[in-house]
């Protein structure tokens, strides 16, 4: 007869104390950036990479035409310096290319290029988001030690605490170094936690996230 996670929970905040008690450095923040392709070859995605970062550029200046002056091409031509993880969203006829770019990097190339004043450019570092979020289809101690690797190499998680269990369900309160959104949308295109909702989940979490099998 299964146990349930609820009654083995005590276990798995030891195992999770045990296995992530050494603090981790702070992950760098990322901006998020996409752009469609037709196969993962390498030409496709350094074209890619280049538009998704040209898109994070033209979000944080505010201006659709920035890339006309040569030196912010030139600067977005070299997209591969700023990006931090990418992964592949969709199938063939759909496919998109999902980019994190290291928002600190490109926060000082927009402070060069004359885009963004140096010291508004530094403020994003130290920003910090507090998120709960239900994470399903935690079944035994391995999918637990699924999950708590999974946040503890994620860019965004700072910090991660597990906080109540509730059939094969764990609260975990994050601490994020992005909005909830951008969050979201990264592990969306990580797949190793899917997306069941972006809303208020009974009051008490911001989402509702299932491991995937």
């Amino acid at each position: 007869m299964p146990v349930r996670l609820s009654r083995l929970l005590p276990l798995f905040l030891l195992v999770f104390a045990t296995v992530f008690a050494q603090p981790a450095p702070a992950a760098p923040t990322a901006y998020t950036g996409s752009a469609p392709v037709n196969s993962q070859n390498d030409d496709e995605r350094a074209a890619a990479l280049k538009t998704a970062l040209a898109n994070v550029v033209i979000e944080q200046t505010g201006d659709a035409g920035i890339l006309a002056r040569a030196d912010v091409a030139k600067a977005v031509a070299q997209a591969d310096r700023y990006v931090l993880q990418y992964s592949y969203r969709g199938s063939d006829g759909a496919r998109t290319l999902v980019a994190q770019f290291d928002s600190e990097a490109v926060d000082a190339m927009l402070a060069r290029l004359g885009l963004r004043d140096a010291a508004q450019a530094a403020a994003p570092a130290n920003a910090t988001t507090e998120a709960s979020v239900w994470i399903g289809g935690v079944r035994n101690a391995d999918d637990w030690l699924r999950v708590a690797g999974y946040l503890a190499r994620n860019n965004f998680v700072r910090s991660s605490r597990p906080l109540e269990a509730r059939g094969d369900a764990v609260l975990m309160r994050l601490t994020l170094a992005s909005d909830v959104p951008h969050f979201l949308d990264a592990v969306a295109a990580e797949r190793t936690l899917a997306v069941e909702s972006r809303d208020s989940v009974s009051g008490d979490a911001d989402a509702r996230l299932v491991l995937t099998q």
